[in-house]
């Protein structure tokens, strides 16, 4: 599309190195927007423009596609979504993992806050006092949506744990069988959802996954009947993702990973529809997640559409004072020392008594089992850094350099979390990282049905903060990785936009074309770095969680407008609810 005359666009993005998403090698282009579309690509030098951005010298790709988020509740009284948003995503998907908040009785509202607690480790205090429950419907929880805007656009699944408890009330919660006539009931809210612009249905079945009472989240143990009767209603429609974490994803049920791989294959067969899960390395079976990849090629051949989803780096429990989980929990000096409740300076201060630091790492425990546990915790903890290290080498983890330092373990634990006066963080990586290296993980993300998932942006607040990822996969796996293979940056983009996107049914975003949604990220790759983790207090209700900012993100554009400048928040909130598949505009041509 060319402007003559008085016409002009409404932006060119000028002078940057565009990775289009397409897997297309880069190259030097400008960007027209107009109506928050791509309108032109090329020399655009000599066309006019209310607004011109410099991106000479800058990274030009798509905005970030993020599949696999849980801000369910966050979306509800927080318009940033950070911190996905500080790290250039422009879309997002919710209602993963079998959680969400509709459809909701009224006398399920505190249950399901449990839930989500349970699994996804979000301050049940924060959640009840920033959700407003404008719905009962999950056609109802869109529309309460509908009017808000976000940094991003938003999307969700509807989520078979609040399917299950809406259906068969407390049978349902206690994983209780489903008679025909129930799972016929879900099957109808799961298709009425779809109907409203759900993006698909969602279920756990992996033990890992528990309420705040304990309880193994509803569908952990449906049989195969409810499966498929609710997967059907996707079928019937061709539409929808049918995503889980299965039996096998945490190691405590590994024997029935095959089992689960089977009627995964069948379910995708018969409906015709694309079933996502996640898969990551466990260290109780750790080549466990090859058997699954190669079982899923199998199934595609088959006619299956299997679509393994892996994570960029390892999952890994950051471990700190402020932090759900610290090393020291079950050292009783500890224990006594945080009993006292003291303000952050009052507990710095306690730490940095010799008195106190002695009666915490002259520790020993007579306990068996605890010693081993502790043991084995010496080896697989690292100290984090800043900027931190994901892919660290025995060398760096508390045994390693108490052995390289002449002191102990829990000297070096004391010490690095005594930093930042007491907010240090120390990384425990628990699923990924079973060899001590990326590996396992690399060939993950080379598999051709990989789908580059598991950030878990919005959830495991107060252990796990992997909602950077995006970053991680541009710093860690293109530019810096010392330790083995590095990947091609056209290749890491289209990963995370085209790929991720066209999964969902996002056919207008995901890659930089006339025609396509205008969400673009600038960044200052040479400077690119990721800051390490923090502890803040900024939940509803005081609630902490850990949060990860980014250098080098020059800009970050969604709909045509900068949402963010040099990672700060510009204030505008151009993001919508998204419902169903989507599809471009077609109004643009190639200058």
């Amino acid at each position: 599309m060319t402007k003559t005359g008085g016409d002009m666009f409404d932006v060119i993005v000028e002078g940057g190195t565009v990775v289009d998403g397409t897997g297309a090698d880069r190259r030097r282009a400008d960007i027209a927007i107009q109506d928050g579309v791509i309108a032109a690509i090329g020399d655009l030098a000599s066309q006019e423009a209310r607004e011109r951005i410099d991106a000479t010298g800058l990274l030009v790709t798509p905005g970030w596609v993020d599949i696999h988020t849980h801000y369910d509740g966050q979306v509800t009284w927080d318009s940033e979504l950070a911190p996905s948003s500080w790290h250039g995503v422009t879309t997002i998907v919710m209602g993963n993992c079998g959680v969400g908040f509709a459809p909701a009785h009224p006398d399920k509202h505190e249950w399901l806050i449990g839930l989500m607690e349970g699994v996804e480790d979000i301050p049940g205090t924060a959640l009840a006092e920033g959700i407003t429950w404008d719905w009962e419907t999950f056609p109802e929880y869109l529309d309460a949506l509908e009017p808000r805007s976000w940094t991003m656009d938003v999307a969700t699944q509807i989520s078979h744990g609040a399917v299950r408890a809406y259906v068969m009330g407390d049978a349902g919660a206690r994983n209780e069988p489903a008679s025909p006539a129930e799972i016929a009931s879900m099957a109808a809210i799961v298709k009425d959802a779809i109907s409203a612009g759900a993006l698909g249905f969602s279920t756990s079945r992996t033990l890992a996954h528990r309420a705040i009472d304990g309880e193994p989240v509803p569908g952990t143990f449906a049989a195969e009947d409810e499966l498929f009767g609710i997967g059907r209603a996707l079928g019937e429609l061709g539409e929808g993702v049918f995503e889980l974490a299965p039996m096998g994803v945490a190691g405590e049920d590994i024997v029935n990973a095959p089992q689960e791989m089977d009627w995964m294959r069948k379910l995708s067969a018969e409906i015709h529809r694309p079933v996502s899960f996640a898969l990551l390395q466990v260290d109780s079976a750790p080549g466990l997640w090859k058997d699954m990849m190669d079982a899923s090629l199998e199934a595609v051949a088959e006619g299956a559409d299997l679509w393994p989803q892996v994570a960029g780096r390892p999952t890994g429990l950051l471990t700190g004072h402020y932090a759900t989980y610290c090393l020291f929990d079950h050292i009783p000096a500890y224990q006594a020392l945080k009993a006292r409740s003291l303000s952050p300076d009052e507990f710095y201060e306690a730490l940095c008594d010799p008195e106190v630091r002695r009666s915490i790492t002259s520790f020993i425990p007579d306990d068996p089992a605890m010693i081993d546990s502790f043991e084995g915790a010496f080896h697989k903890t690292f100290v984090l850094g800043d900027p931190p290290n994901y892919e660290p080498g025995p060398e760096r983890s508390l045994a390693g350099l108490a052995a390289a330092n002449a002191t102990t373990p829990l000297d070096v634990a004391y010490d690095a979390m005594l930093e930042k006066r007491g907010w240090g963080l120390l990384y425990l990586p628990i699923l990924n990282y079973s060899d001590g290296d990326l590996e396992p993980t690399l060939a993950m993300l080379q598999h051709p049905r990989a789908a580059l998932g598991l950030a878990d942006g919005g959830a495991h607040v107060g252990t796990i903060c992997d909602g950077s990822m995006p970053t991680f996969m541009l710093t860690h796996w293109v530019r810096d990785r010392s330790r083995g293979d590095r990947l091609g940056i056209e290749w890491i983009v289209k990963k995370q936009t085209h790929d991720t996107a066209r999964l969902y049914g996002f056919h207008d975003r995901g890659t930089i074309e006339p025609g396509m949604m205008a969400d673009l990220n600038l960044i200052d790759f040479d400077n690119l770095e990721l800051e390490a983790p923090i502890v803040v207090s900024d939940l509803p209700a005081g609630g902490r969680r850990l949060v990860q900012q980014a250098r080098g993100y020059k800009a970050t554009i969604k709909r045509g407008v900068v949402t963010f400048r040099d990672g700060s928040s510009t204030g505008e909130l151009p993001g919508k609810l998204v419902r169903g598949a989507q599809y471009p505009a077609d109004l643009a041509s190639t200058t």
